[in-house]
């Protein structure tokens, strides 16, 4: 499989107000993340880097102790085993992520 598009990848529901659909190869996995306004992603950690953009709306996202408010064309870089959080300002957001090594449980 070289090709797909996202209407052809089925969504996985993460928590209340958060889709996720997802494609992984041997060593990375990218997903895109779809929220609805005042979705929120719990706090967690994971052994997986991970490098997102948003690529429509806005949320605040907490990484270690450093919160900032992320909207189009913004960056960011989680490095493995930092906890984080996110909270959906408008809806509908899309935020594109990709994790290295891949997230087996988005699969």
């Amino acid at each position: 499989m070289y090709f797909k598009t996202i209407d052809e990848m089925t969504a996985k529901s993460l928590a209340p107000g958060v889709d996720i659909k997802s494609i992984s190869a041997e060593k990375m996995s990218m997903v895109v993340f779809s929220l609805k306004s005042g979705a929120i992603i719990p706090e967690h950690a994971h052994p997986n880097e991970q490098i997102g953009t948003v690529l429509k709306g806005s949320l605040s996202l907490t990484i270690g102790d450093e919160e900032k408010v992320v909207k189009q064309n913004d960056f960011w870089c989680i490095p493995a085993d930092v906890p984080h959080k996110g909270l959906c300002l408008e809806g509908p957001t899309e935020v594109l992520e990709v994790f290295s090594p891949p997230r087996d449980d988005y699969a």
